[in-house]
């Protein structure tokens, strides 16, 4: 890669949603995609409102529980997407639970394909170096990862929801550097967000690898960086010649 120096490498952090189960493409577009193919139509306006309001009510609310696997997870944010919704006149409350459990059904589908996916980087990269992962989640990642197999790739998972720091505050990547035990130059850290992953880990020294897909706002699709990949499966391209 451009400016990865994969010889100093002893150690990688990775985000999980977004990085791992979607492949770069932002949460908030899955979502929506699964909206438009359950039939339930909104504006995107009203979708990101909506979407919005639901990561604030789960933020404010322990709705999520360690034990709530990812599509207890997915229903559980649909649903409150859609009682917004309600709320607002835009849909049909009879319809909340039926369209939820279609919707979470969708997502939950693309999430698995993926993660199966990403699950191949990660035994090609574990086979090389200790793994961590550090993401923004609701305290059931252990739980998630589990259910779809991959837990066991992780030397250490930094969860913000259990260790009370969030991304893109760079303490929770030393957090990660503090479980590899690595310093931040040894350290390649590989996440969907230019804001909250690549950033706070060059802040440190981290070397950094941006998987760019679809984002959450246009100025980070705009963003350039030298390392920067459109799809996980790619690390294994520069894995063979590093």
């Amino acid at each position: 890669m451009g400016t990865i120096d994969f010889s100093k490498i002893k150690g990688v952090i990775l985000d999980y949603g977004g990085t791992l189960d979607t492949d770069g493409t932002h949460w908030s577009h899955i979502i929506e995609s699964a909206y438009k193919q359950a039939g339930v139509a909104v504006t995107d306006e009203n979708f990101l409102d909506a979407y919005v309001n639901g990561e604030r009510e789960l933020a404010r609310t322990l709705h999520i529980l360690p034990q709530h696997d990812f599509a207890d997870m997915l229903l559980i944010k649909v649903k409150i997407e859609l009682q917004y919704l309600a709320e607002h006149g835009l849909f049909a409350p009879a319809d909340i639970d039926s369209k939820a459990q279609e919707i979470a059904k969708i997502c939950h589908e693309a999430a698995e394909q993926q993660t199966a996916k990403a699950a191949v980087v990660l035994k090609a990269l574990a086979a090389r170096w200790p793994l961590v992962l550090v993401s923004n989640f609701y305290g059931n990642l252990e739980t998630v990862l589990s259910e779809f197999g991959i837990k066991q790739y992780f030397k250490a998972i930094v969860e913000s929801a259990k260790v009370g720091v969030r991304k893109p505050d760079s303490k929770i990547f030393q957090l990660g550097l503090d479980a590899l035990g690595t310093a931040p130059e040894e350290t390649l850290v590989i996440g969907d967000d230019y804001k909250k992953d690549i950033l706070p880990a060059k802040n440190l020294g981290c070397q950094t690898l941006w998987l760019k897909g679809k984002g959450w706002s246009a100025d980070e699709e705009a963003q350039l960086h030298p390392d920067t990949i459109s799809h996980l499966d790619e690390v294994l391209a520069f894995l063979a010649g590093a």
